[in-house]
């Protein structure tokens, strides 16, 4: 693994959001009359753009959609970040690629506001040089301009950079960038989503990953 510079998703790639998001959505949810009692069937809301999410699996059009965000996030930044583990294993990995003179940063469509704040709280904030997220009003939600935004204003060579993420927009946003992409399977793609974006590398536990770092 040559890469000098490794960008990491957050949600499903660092941490296991799953119980602070999928509660924040039903929270969202109810507020406009929409009862769903499984938190399971939520799940598929972790990782793409909240409000093409919601405009997808809900059929609302962008003015509601933009509600259920809202509402989303009346309770997330109170509540819902904090409903988050990191991964087992991850914290170590870190460490190494720090110690290897890596420089990292993260990419997710989480609003930065959050992205930094679960950072904070979660210890984690240390081992990157910046936490880039998308802005509140939806602006970088996309892969795609987010990640071409990050190396634009870091001046980052996409030669030399690595994507490492569980969705298959975490893939699409790296090859449309020029940088190769390591899928992670312990996140919430399936391995048929990951495996359908050719990725440079398919890693199904966050230790495969480390070891991978460690052979260099």
């Amino acid at each position: 693994m040559h890469y000098q510079t490794v960008l990491f998703d957050l949600d499903g790639t660092l941490t296991d959001p799953r119980e602070g998001i999928t509660r924040s959505i039903q929270f969202a949810l109810s507020k406009l009359g929409i009862d769903e009692p499984d938190l399971t069937r939520l799940e598929h809301f972790i990782g793409p753009p909240l409000l093409q999410a919601f405009m997808q699996f809900y059929d609302f059009d962008e003015a509601k959609a933009w509600e259920a965000v809202n509402f989303y996030r009346e309770r997330f930044k109170v509540t819902g970040l904090y409903e988050n583990r990191v991964f087992d294993g991850v914290m170590p990995l870190l460490e190494t690629l720090g110690g290897q003179g890596r420089q990292l940063f993260i990419a997710t469509s989480k609003p930065w506001v959050f992205a930094r704040e679960i950072a904070r709280h979660f210890d984690f904030a240390r081992h990157f040089k910046v936490i880039y997220g998308s802005e509140l009003d939806g602006t970088r939600t996309d892969k795609v301009e987010l990640i071409a935004h990050l190396l634009a204003e870091e001046g980052l060579d996409p030669g030399s950079t690595l994507m490492i993420g569980d969705r298959k927009h975490d893939l699409i946003g790296a090859r449309r960038n020029g940088l190769d992409a390591a899928a992670v399977g312990y996140g919430f793609g399936s391995h048929a989503e990951l495996s359908a974006e050719g990725p440079a590398y398919h890693f199904q536990t966050v230790d495969a990953l480390h070891q991978a770092f460690l052979r260099r």
